[in-house]
């Protein structure tokens, strides 16, 4: 038997299959239509990002025009329910377009003519507007299409909603700012006045740093720096009525002291522990203060010597089952997982008879979360 070798061909191949060349065009093939894909799945990114503010918003155009690209239609156009009307590319003379809007809105189905589409889009269950698409393009993708927009529409009402609900936290953080507290200090301040005026004024400074903090409307991020010195305000005024019931020691390493954080992150935790472990009737104690950097992370915690509590007491506290004045810790730690995810928050180690430690990690930086 003789060994024949293989014939080549002009391609570099054989006759029984292809050769380097056509392996490397089948390649390049591969490698353009992966592109084409992830170009797809930027234009889609970039029109949900678009329609951030619903269907008749600012970015309305923007999103016609990505939509447009991503289907290679003639034109698209996305309509409001008041009206509004964001077009992008050509449309021929004599398409009835707004006719097939207004069918559409009517009777909240599709409606097509003249080389258009009309699709409702729905959001939470109602009509929020219409996708239009003239040209060329496969029933299919148009329903694709407006199935993005509806998705884009739906996970803007639920960023809107988280941020409506962390706003309501942060109100209702302010809102328990005792007013025990306030008349306490206040009467401190006064009792000052004649025998040690120089520290009335220090203390009605610190009355206002207070009050400017827990009740200002601000941005949605300060620092470790900005809450510490309205927790150096408290503590002065706490003092000041408390007198030498409260012992107070306070370490901060400067390396924490940028760190951005949700406003009312930190105060709350630290009037909590001059609440339930030193002001109660009778007793005295000690706060401890200690914020610290572990690694990209920073570590805060608020320690009381105080009568503790039982642990599952504290979960139940954590979870929202506390006793109506306890939301303080709960918002904190809902606000803090909000922004920064379920792996932070607050814990909180007690016992009867033990004290209380409040730790808060954080890192130390986040996208997106810049003090104002």
């Amino acid at each position: 038997m003789v060994a024949v070798d293989a014939v080549p061909t002009p391609e570099g191949g054989t006759p029984d299959g292809p050769g380097r060349d056509g392996r490397a065009r089948r390649g390049w093939r591969r490698g353009r239509q992966g592109a084409e894909a992830m170009g797809a799945v930027a234009l889609a990114r970039r029109a949900a990002a678009d329609l951030r503010d619903g269907i008749g918003g600012a970015g309305a155009p923007a999103a016609a025009r990505n939509l447009r690209k991503l289907l290679g239609a003639d034109a698209v156009a996305l309509a409001g329910l008041h009206g509004e009307l964001s077009w992008a590319g050509y449309v021929p003379e004599g398409t009835a377009v707004e006719a097939l809007i207004e069918r559409a809105l009517d009777t909240d189905a599709r409606a097509a003519g003249d080389g258009a589409v009309a699709l409702p889009v729905r959001a939470r269950d109602g009509l929020a507007g219409v996708l239009v698409v003239v040209g060329a393009v496969s029933g299919s993708a148009v329903r694709e299409a407006a199935g993005w927009v509806e998705e884009a529409l739906e996970r803007a009402r639920l960023e809107q909603s988280a941020d409506v609900a962390e706003q309501a936290e942060l109100r209702a953080l302010r809102a328990e700012i005792s007013p025990h507290f306030v008349y306490n200090s206040l009467t401190a301040i006064a009792s000052f006045v004649s025998s040690d005026p120089e520290r009335a004024r220090d203390l009605m400074l610190d009355f206002a740093q207070y009050t400017r903090h827990s009740l200002a409307r601000h941005g949605d991020y300060t620092t470790v720096a900005g809450e510490f010195q309205a927790i150096e305000a408290y503590l002065a005024l706490a003092r000041a009525v408390l007198g030498e019931r409260l012992r107070v020691q306070v370490r901060i390493a400067p390396e924490v002291l940028p760190v951005a954080l949700p406003y009312l992150a930190l105060q709350p935790l630290v009037e909590n522990a001059v609440r339930h472990g030193v002001e109660l009737p009778g007793s005295s104690g000690l706060v401890q203060v200690s914020g610290e950097a572990d690694g990209t992370e920073c570590v805060i915690t608020v320690e009381d010597d105080g009568p503790g509590m039982d642990p599952e007491h504290a979960a139940a506290v954590l979870a929202g089952r506390g006793r109506p004045g306890s939301m303080g810790l709960v918002n904190v730690d809902r606000r803090l997982r909000t922004v920064f995810g379920p792996g932070y928050g607050l814990v909180i180690e007690t016992a009867v008879g033990a004290g209380t430690r409040v730790l808060l990690r954080l890192p130390r930086f986040q996208p997106g979360v810049v003090a104002s």
